[in-house]
């Protein structure tokens, strides 16, 4: 299967979670085990959890990596809370859309659109309007080596949904990559690559309306 169709088809399996999450979550779940934390790395998630909060927007080209080794590229936009843009470099006929209450996923070669929320969506945690590493969110694993941090999260309240590894450079603390792993344990790895953070942004990026079934560009 190509990377597209990969892409595609896991975002569609996304869509019918979403359809099935309120029975999903009424089932009993076993709670996630959090990571064993020294005071330092205490004191490091605090650190990381102070500095996501203060990310207001974010432009930046990025390199998308898939299970079955395709590489996508595109441009990210992204603004909190709930709002994200990311247009993929051809040959992907993809164009994501978050404004702030659904996401939209433009398919041009089939002229599809598909349609969930931004709640549902294990990259969720990122948009945000409060980032905390405690309470309904459970850091389930902490790395540090020479100048990078790495955590794992999970919903507290439904650990099956999804997983969020992010890594961050440690001097100066900075987002660098997050790993998305669904409910069917495939995972996407993103790098961004020459970011830009609190810059402004055009409103437009994150509007969609209808047109010929497809978003304005």
């Amino acid at each position: 299967m190509t990377h597209f169709g990969l892409f595609r088809r896991r975002f569609l399996a996304a869509i019918a979670a979403g359809a099935t999450l309120a029975a999903a979550r009424a089932r009993a779940a076993a709670p996630p085990r959090p990571a064993p934390l020294s005071p330092q790395d205490k004191l490091d998630l605090t650190r990381v959890e102070t500095y996501l909060n203060g990310i207001h927007t974010l432009q930046s080209r990025f390199q998308q990596y898939a299970p079955d080794g395709g590489v996508a590229a595109g441009t990210i936009y992204l603004q909190r809370p709930g709002k994200m843009r990311i247009v993929y470099d051809d040959p992907t006929p993809i164009l994501i859309v978050a404004d702030g209450r659904s996401v939209r996923l433009w398919d041009r070669k089939l002229k599809q659109l598909s349609q969930i929320a931004v709640e549902d969506t294990p990259a969720w945690f990122l948009l945000r309007p409060d980032i905390r590493l405690t309470g309904d969110v459970t850091v389930t694993n902490f790395e540090r080596t020479p100048g990078v941090l790495r955590l794992a999260m999970c919903e507290t309240k439904d650990p099956d949904q999804g997983n969020l590894t992010v890594v961050m450079s440690e001097r100066p603390l900075e987002l660098r990559q997050w790993t998305v792993l669904d409910q069917q344990h495939k995972q996407v790895t993103v790098t961004l690559e020459d970011p830009h953070y609190n810059i402004q942004l055009d409103p437009l990026l994150f509007f969609w309306t209808s047109q010929e079934g497809g978003p304005v560009r």
